[in-house]
């Protein structure tokens, strides 16, 4: 009998790369989606051809019969994510992840799923890195501390907590997986993330170029690698709750280098307009893999070279409109 596998959010960035991934290998696939943020486009449609798709807002309740089958896996991607947002809509960030967290533990209590997998975030240890609490690689175990409760951006990770904290003691009821993607790339992201958004520029050759903090760092992860993470810690015949970092911590690069990595790919070589990194935005992420690796034998696979080219190609077909994620930032200098 195939493996079956419930995705909500599953017309999002990685809940459609997860779903194709699934149907590949044989799964009956559902998407439940409200489509608030990912799009009915040609990458659905295709997906749509053999997976099922239901249309629901996870702000309220499953409602009795609109998934009459049970599910093998959960995937719970649904969510409102993005600094842009976060920023722009804190107290809907909060309303939205919490309230679409407990509907879905709802719904699995009553028809229990093999296991339940919750897409967490690295902002939940960014508190703790920066208040000097924690390590790098940072790993699973750091305590969670919103440094600046006030900051609207900090709604985003409090929400993700919280979600943790909710899937974490609803496990007497089904099997829980955690994972806290760090800086998952890849097509069809969006344009609310710093690779997208550096590929769109340049795609439209702006000179000068905004930078954003130049001199913090990340570990980028292609969301092939994260996808297959995923399902593999799902599948895992463990019965208590299970929580990884997913991410890829061979390439730690500064936020300048990326930039000259993208403009070269393109074929143009700005000017930089270096401006002040958003507030609340970490100087430094690196995740540390070490349990994800002993459970699942995982390491990524995609360079960063590899993934930027897969993912410009796709955004040189798929142009979305230039945005400015930050747009109150303060400039300094200009090379």
């Amino acid at each position: 009998m195939a493996e079956r596998a419930l995705i909500t959010g599953g017309a999002g960035f990685v809940g459609l790369h997860l779903a194709r991934r699934l149907l590949r290998e044989g799964t009956e696939v559902t998407i439940l989606d409200d489509f608030s943020r990912g799009r009915p486009d040609a990458d659905l449609r295709e997906v749509g051809r053999s997976a099922t798709v239901v249309r629901h807002d996870l702000t309220a309740p499953i409602p009795p019969g609109l998934l009459p089958r049970s599910f093998d896996h959960v995937y719970h991607l649904a969510g409102m994510v993005g600094v842009r947002r976060a920023n722009e809509h804190p107290d809907q960030v909060l309303e939205v992840n919490l309230r679409a967290a407990w509907h879905v533990i709802d719904w699995c209590r009553h028809r229990p799923p093999g296991a339940v997998f919750l897409s967490s975030t690295s902002e939940v240890a960014d508190g703790a890195t920066r208040l000097g609490l924690a390590a790098f690689p940072v790993g699973e175990q750091v305590p969670f501390v919103l440094p600046d409760p006030a900051l609207p951006r900090a709604a985003y990770a409090l929400s993700k907590a919280a979600a943790e904290a909710m899937f974490r003691h609803a496990g007497e009821h089904f099997r829980v997986r955690i994972g806290r993607y760090h800086n998952i790339y890849g097509p069809r992201m969006g344009n609310d993330h710093v690779i997208p958004h550096f590929i769109v520029r340049a795609l439209a050759r702006r000179d000068p170029f905004a930078v954003y903090g130049p001199d913090q760092t990340r570990s980028f992860c292609h969301v092939s690698d994260a996808v297959r993470a995923t399902i593999a810690v799902t599948r895992l015949a463990v019965d208590q709750p299970v929580v990884v970092n997913i991410g890829n911590d061979q390439e730690e690069i500064e936020i300048g280098q990326l930039v000259h990595r993208v403009t070269r790919l393109v074929g143009y070589h700005p000017a930089w307009q270096v401006l002040e990194p958003a507030a609340g935005s970490p100087d430094r992420r690196l995740p540390d893999l070490t349990v994800l690796r002993r459970l699942v034998g995982y390491a990524p696979t995609v360079s960063l070279d590899t993934g930027l080219r897969d993912t410009l190609a796709w955004y040189a077909t798929n142009r979305p409109t230039v945005t400015d994620p930050h747009p109150v930032a303060a400039s300094r200098r200009v090379r």
